[in-house]
This record gives C-alpha cells, sequence and structure tokens, in this order.
C-alpha cells in the first residue's frame, strides 16, 4: 500500500493534490501536512513512497526540507517532488541540490502531476522489491554458515532472475567502475547480453555517458549515501535517443561496507513528450498557436536582458481589431476564428525572424520588433500593420473589412520592465482606440499615468460587470462563546484580466465616482444570498451571511425593494441575511435611514453598524436605529494591547453594545494577544485574519464542515 506525503501549506492545494494523490491507485494512503515541521517530525518514524512537497512554506522552504529528510533514515531514497510558482532556475537548483527527485510548476497542471507522480512511483516499487528481495536473500545466508557459500551462488542467481524481470535498467559497479552484473533489460538497450558486458567497465552507452556516471559512482562510494534521481539521455544500440530517470544507491556486504554502485534506470521519454506536449499548450494560443501572454512575457524579458547588455532597442506593438465584435456576431464564430487565424498569418508575414507575433486573447494581438534604430522604424512597422489589417477579408464569397488600432511602446526609452512595457502598450492601444480606430499611437511618458489608468479602469470596470469578471469571497465570524464559525462577511474581488485577483479598494471608488457600485453592489447582494442558499441547500451548518451596503444605494435606490427582489430570486431566509451599514448611512439623513431601517427589519434582515466609532463622536445616535451587530473598527483592534486610548474605545464600545442588548463584532483580528484581550473585554465576535482569510466559497464550505474552531487560550 503506497504512501504519498502531501506538504502545502495552502488548505487549497493540499485537497487539491490529496485528491489527486488518492487517484493513482486503489489503495495509496495520503498523508497532509500544512507545516514542515510537523511532517518532518512524522517521517522520523514513517518511510512514505512519495514527498510532494511546495517551495514556499513558513519556517523552511520546499529545498531545506528536502534536505533534512534525506538525512533522515528513512528518507535517502524516498521521491521528492518540489512545487514551485518561481520562474527563476536558481531555485529549482535549490531543490535539485537539495536531493529533489522532480520538480513541477505552479500553477499544477493535474494531468502532469499524476504523469510524474505515477511514474515516481513505479520506480519507487522497484526500487523495494530490489531491496526486499536483497534482504530476504541476505537473512537466506545467516540461517547456516556452513552453507554460505552454497546459499550465496543460489540467491545470486534468483536476484538476477528477478532483476531481469524488471523493466527498468539495473545494474551494479565495483570501484574500479566494473559491471558487477548488468540486468536483461540494460543488455539488450545496449545491443548485448549480460554475460558479454559483466567485468567490463561501464561505458556501454558512448563515452560521456560512461564518465559522467563514473563520477556519481565515486560521490556514493565517498559518502556511503543515495544520490537523488535524476534525468538523463541515452543513445541505444539503434541510436534512438531515450530519456530515462536514474538513481544511485550504496550496495553493502554483510558488514555494512560498500562494495558497489547499483544504479537502476527506467524510461520516462514518453513523459517528456507528454510534458513538451503541455508545456506547449501553456505557452501557446490554441485558436492560432501563436505565443499566448505567458510567452510574450518571457520573450519580452529575453529582448530586456539583450538590451541591457548591447543597448539594443526593441518596440511592443499592441494592437486591438476594430470591427471584429460585430463581425463575430453577425456572422458567428467560426468565421471569427477564420478572421483570427488570418489576422495571424498576415502579422507572421510582417515580422522579421526574431521578433515575436503573440496573440493575448479575443481580438487582441502583441508584436515584439527587434533591430531598431530609430523610433520610425516602429512607427512604419505599425504602419505596415494597419494597411495589412485593411485589406479585405473573404469569408463565404463575403467580403470584410476590419481596421487595428495599435499602440507602441519604446524600450528603453518608455521602461525597463515587462508589465511596465505591457501596461505602456496597453494605454498607447487604448489611446488609439479611444481616437475613433484604424490609428496608431506612441506611449508618451509625459501622459497623466493616473489620469489613463483610470480611464482603463472605468471602460474595464464596465466590461468586468458584463462580462461576469466579479467573485465573493468570504471572512468567517467567529463567536467567542462557542469558537465556532456563525457569519460570514461577503467581500469584492475583482478578477480582472491581465492584473489578477483586484480588492475593493483597488476600484470600487471609482466606481462610486461613475455610478457603477449601484449595479456592482446590487450583484454581490443577489450573489452573496445565492451562495449562502446554496450552502444551506447542501446542508451546511446555519451561517449567517453579511453584505455592506452602499450610501450611493441608499440615495438612489429603493433598498427595502433591492433586499426584498434579492431574497425572494434566491429563496434565502431574511433572517440570516446580515446588512452592514455604515455611520454615514445613517447620521446622512438620520430620519429616512431609520425608516429605511425597520422597513429592512420587518423583513426579518438583520442589521450591523460597520466600521463603528470612526465616523461620529457621538454614541448616543445607536439607540434610535433597530440595529443587531455593532462592528469594531480594525483601527481601534490593531493596537489594542500598546495604546490604552483605543483599548479604553473598545472597551466603551463593547459596554455600550452590551447596555442596548446590541452584539459586538471586532474586526482585523490578527495576532492572538488581540484576541485574548477581546475576550478579557466580553466582545461577542470576531472577524480576521488570525482565524482565516477571505476565502472562495468551496475552502469556507469546507472549513464550516469540518467545524473549525478558535483554538483555546491558556
Amino acid at each position: 500500500m503506497p504512501t504519498i506525503v502531501i506538504l502545502d501549506d495552502r488548505i487549497t492545494n493540499r485537497n487539491i493534490f490529496s485528491r489527486l494523490a488518492a487517484s493513482l491507485e486503489d489503495d495509496v494512503t495520503v498523508q497532509v501536512f500544512g507545516d514542515p515541521l510537523k511532517a518532518l517530525e512524522w517521517l522520523d518514524h514513517n518511510a512514505p513512497d512519495l514527498v510532494v512537497t511546495d517551495y514556499k512554506m513558513p519556517n523552511i522552504d520546499g529545498a531545506e526540507f528536502t534536505r533534512r529528510l534525506r538525512e533522515k533514515p528513512h528518507g535517502a531514497e524516498v521521491p521528492v517532488v518540489v512545487i514551485t510558482a518561481y520562474d527563476d532556475r536558481s531555485f529549482r537548483l535549490r531543490a535539485l541540490e537539495a536531493g529533489a527527485t522532480d520538480f513541477l510548476q505552479s500553477p499544477v497542471d493535474h494531468y502532469e502531476f499524476t504523469t510524474r507522480a505515477r511514474n515516481l512511483l513505479k520506480l519507487r516499487k522497484q526500487q523495494l522489491i530490489i531491496r526486499s528481495r536483497a534482504q530476504t536473500l541476505e537473512r537466506e545466508l545467516e540461517d547456516s554458515e556452513r552453507s554460505r557459500q552454497a546459499l550465496l551462488r543460489n540467491s545470486l542467481e534468483s536476484l538476477t532472475q528477478v532483476i531481469d524481470t524488471v523493466p527498468a535498467m539495473i545494474s551494479a559497479t565495483d570501484r574500479q567502475g566494473r559491471c558487477i552484473f548488468v540486468n536483461a533489460h540494460q543488455a539488450r538497450i545496449a545491443g548485448s547480453t549480460p554475460a558479454a558486458l559483466a567485468g567490463l567497465p561501464a561505458a556501454m552507452f558512448g563515452p560521456e555517458q560512461g564518465e559522467r556516471s563514473r563520477g556519481l559512482d565515486r560521490l556514493v562510494f565517498e559518502t556511503g549515501k543515495a544520490l537523488g534521481s535524476y534525468e538523463e539521455e541515452i543513445e541505444d544500440a539503434s541510436g534512438v535517443r531515450r530519456t530515462y530517470l536514474t538513481n544511485k544507491a550504496p550496495l553493502r556486504d554483510g558488514t555494512g561496507d560498500t562494495v558497489g554502485v547499483l544504479t537502476t534506470a527506467i524510461d520516462i521519454t514518453d513523459r517528456k513528450v507528454a510534458e513538451a506536449r503541455l508545456r506547449h499548450m501553456a505557452h501557446h494560443d490554441s485558436l492560432t498557436d501563436l505565443p499566448n501572454r505567458v510567452l510574450l512575457a518571457e520573450r519580452l524579458g529575453r529582448e530586456l536582458a539583450r538590451s541591457r547588455r548591447g543597448g539594443r532597442m526593441f518596440a511592443l506593438h499592441f494592437l486591438d481589431l476594430d470591427r471584429f465584435k460585430a463581425v463575430n456576431d453577425a456572422l458567428g464564430h467560426q468565421t471569427g476564428d477564420r478572421l483570427l487565424r488570418e489576422v495571424a498569418g498576415r502579422l507572421l508575414a510582417l515580422a522579421g525572424e526574431e521578433d515575436t507575433v503573440a496573440r493575448l486573447g479575443g481580438d487582441e494581438f502583441a508584436v515584439v520588433q527587434t533591430g531598431l534604430t530609430r523610433r520610425d522604424d516602429a512607427a512604419d512597422f505599425a504602419r505596415r500593420v494597419t494597411e495589412a489589417i485593411a485589406v479585405p477579408f473573404f469569408s463565404d464569397s463575403q467580403e470584410i473589412s476590419l481596421g487595428a488600432s495599435v499602440g507602441i511602446t519604446l524600450s528603453p526609452d518608455d521602461g525597463g520592465e515587462v508589465e511596465e512595457l505591457l501596461r505602456n502598450a496597453d494605454l498607447a492601444m487604448y489611446r488609439a482606440k479611444s481616437a475613433g480606430g484604424d490609428a496608431v499611437s506612441f506611449f508618451e511618458s509625459d501622459m497623466d499615468r493616473r489620469a489613463r489608468e483610470a480611464i482603463v479602469l472605468a471602460a474595464d470596470l464596465r466590461a468586468g460587470l458584463a462580462r461576469e469578471q466579479f467573485v465573493l469571497h468570504y471572512q468567517p465570524q467567529v463567536s467567542l462563546r462557542t469558537g465556532q464559525v456563525v457569519g460570514a462577511e461577503a467581500l469584492l474581488r475583482w478578477q480582472r484580466p491581465g492584473w489578477g485577483l483586484l480588492r475593493p479598494g483597488e476600484f470600487l471608488p471609482l466606481a462610486e465616482e461613475n455610478g457603477l457600485i449601484v449595479p456592482i453592489n446590487q450583484w454581490v447582494l443577489r450573489e452573496a444570498c445565492a451562495q449562502a442558499k446554496r450552502w444551506a441547500d447542501a446542508g451546511l451548518p446555519p451561517v449567517r451571511m453579511a453584505v455592506n451596503l452602499s450610501p450611493i444605494q441608499f440615495r438612489r435606490q429603493d433598498v427595502r425593494q433591492v433586499v426584498t427582489e434579492a431574497l425572494e430570486e434566491t429563496g434565502f431566509d431574511p433572517n440570516m441575511l446580515d446588512l452592514e451599514l455604515t455611520e454615514g448611512i445613517l447620521m446622512e439623513d438620520a430620519e429616512a435611514a431609520a425608516s429605511v431601517l425597520r422597513d429592512l427589519k420587518d423583513l426579518g434582515v438583520r442589521l450591523s453598524i460597520d466600521d463603528f466609532g470612526t465616523g461620529y463622536s457621538s454614541l448616543s445616535y445607536v439607540k434610535n436605529f433597530p440595529v443587531d451587530r455593532l462592528k469594531i473598527d480594525q483601527s481601534f483592534v490593531r493596537n489594542l494591547r500598546t495604546d490604552p486610548s483605543d483599548t479604553a474605545i473598545v472597551r466603551a464600545i463593547i459596554t455600550l453594545g452590551h447596555s442596548l442588548n446590541v452584539d459586538v463584532l471586532a474586526e482585523g483580528v490578527e495576532t492572538v494577544e488581540q484576541l485574548a484581550q477581546l475576550m478579557a473585554e466580553g466582545c461577542d465576535e470576531i472577524q480576521g485574519y488570525y482565524f482565516s482569510q477571505p476565502l472562495e466559497p468551496d475552502v469556507f464550505a469546507g472549513l464550516v464542515r469540518r467545524r473549525k474552531s478558535l483554538p483555546r487560550l491558556g
């Protein structure tokens, strides 16, 4: 029964890798750890068959973890796969030098993970078979000293038969580099026989491979320790080059002395072909087979390095097809795809041998133009691009006219970093697009960067709302009485293309300025209620859902109607909905606000005052509003143990809340000291990174199902 250890400090990754590992074989046992030090403690007394570890972790990284594992009695030969998000070659080298068998690039492709894991488990099983056979033979030898020689001969013959049945190359060499034995599989690949190769120098696959192998053998003899698995290419007797995963381990006699080196190698050529295919898929656009954004960034990095060494100038062109969306909608996606492939062909025809043409997605392309001597070279190329795109396309005898808006940025004049150039080209392209299309625009360093970014952000915001790019994460709210999760605050995130996951502070201020905050918040309310209903339908314990309301919603919308529609549409229990309002909402028009709050209370909805204590000096207004909860702002919690004023404010809020029969929740709790102080002051609930960061819906549900609770203090 193989045992696989999964080590990752992120619970999401642990869950994913555990499921993948469990799918490898029916009887796999998976041990999961989030702390590398705890994993090392477990490994003191256990010997797994495969270890999969993240590189970046608290306490120690994946390379140090691997090094310590290799020092353990059970850890010398265990295959270790290190997962890293770093593209820098030095991180992989550190992991390999520490003894890692293999590594994977994050985000991990599931097919690649299972392929590599199965191969390593196969190698491990073969190693264990050989070791088990050797140990059995050794025990047999000890049964009778008088028959030792006869048993030895018989054992060697049996061992040879076993080794010959293993579908791997297996050999052993002595201190002089001569072959002690070679199994039939390896002899066939070398075009010989085991008997013919015995006693000869171990250079059956050429002098270069032989010298490299002898050097590694000497290292095993010197250290008495096994080497981590490594890849090597070997040319067989027929001239075909194949890739093998090779492992070397000491071969000991009855006294424990190293008398030889046992080498095992399994053919991983098919795996390498699959890896190459996956790499190509990860770096190329599936429709046009052009480099994608990832590979474009790598090529830009290479050109920047060349530019720094030799002062080379190059240009980055971003182009967006004008009128493509209308054509795609009118004629269909198949026609649109054919047009995109033809555009790719026209761009490739214009590009030089060292240039890079990439598709960024949709109808956006990019060209890295190298070998420039002057600014006009880039302008001339962009002009040829617009002329080439303007030539009519034909589809089913129908003439189709498109245009191109091209943005250009130059290096080193406009920047020396990949992301900077990508951003500059995008801004220049947007300027060309906003000028009416069919235009070329250079990036200008004296542009007001903030204004340009605001224009792009506003457009992206509208597109993000239309294209459903917003997501909600949920931060647990925990009862200090029971230690259990009792609520979740819905927190908005924007998966902005090209920028990653943005937090509200990066886009909501602009949304408030242009009025998009209203439909965005309306979506948040509906999605949060729908998610809470899905949790309830899935049998999750009751969890109230907290949603923030914006002051603009109170000014522009009938909030009662909006909330009623969201509840009716989703079927969510209003008693489990907690609307969070700022003090500004309540005090802007206190009488109107009180009326709205009473209407909401009639629906059964709960009400909380968010960021309490930051807006108004008078706290007496609270008694005039039907609120259920006060939320202490994190600015008071942050210095709770060090600032007497903050301690006094927190104590006053808790006292006020309890005197009004209102619960009090503290936000931004990050340390055990803050937690202890809040418990001592009688706070009812907490929310913050000490318990959990905001989580994706499935991760939050898993946390609640496990009934994770606050650790006891003291």
